[in-house]
């Protein structure tokens, strides 16, 4: 989940030091996730700004996670993958997608947040589905784990 590494990179002192200049993201001392989303969620500029110092950190992350696991299957769960050098590399590129009312519902829930709050951030990216394999629609939980079953079984049988 490329969204932990991202969570593990807001720790890091160097991280913290340039994003201050986003404006007030601190809460004791540390990023604090919400301000830090209530303000780029609201700017592109400074959502592209905070992509751009996040990403060389977690890029080095996942490529040791790469390097040490060349032998395994690797999977990267991550909204931006397809902006990323890895989504090129990969041998099979899944999009897991649900309709808007279920992302509301779920995001609402999961992150006590207003509807006003999830339509500034489910805007701030539109998915192209161009250059994915298989596109899954996440309405019902089964049904997603069955299909990501078959589409495994149906990439391992051919390597």
């Amino acid at each position: 989940d490329v969204d932990k590494i991202a969570h593990k990179v807001l720790e890091l002192e160097e991280v913290k030091e340039q994003l201050l200049i986003l404006g007030d993201i601190l809460t004791s001392n540390k990023i604090d996730r919400k301000k830090l989303g209530y303000i780029v969620f609201n700017n592109e500029r400074k959502m592209k700004y905070l992509k751009e110092v996040t990403w060389y950190y977690m890029e080095k992350i996942i490529d040791k996670i790469i390097k040490k696991n060349k032998d395994k299957i690797i999977i990267l769960d991550y909204l931006f993958l397809k902006e990323t050098k890895y989504f090129n590399k990969s041998d099979l590129n899944i999009l897991v997608d649900a309709p808007f009312n279920i992302r509301l519902e779920r995001a609402t829930k999961r992150d006590n947040i207003t509807k006003e709050q999830f339509m500034k951030r489910d805007y701030s990216y539109q998915l192209n589905e161009e250059g994915f394999d298989y596109i899954i629609e996440n309405v019902d939980k089964e049904k997603t784990k069955k299909k990501v079953s078959e589409i495994y079984d149906k990439s391992i049988i051919h390597r």
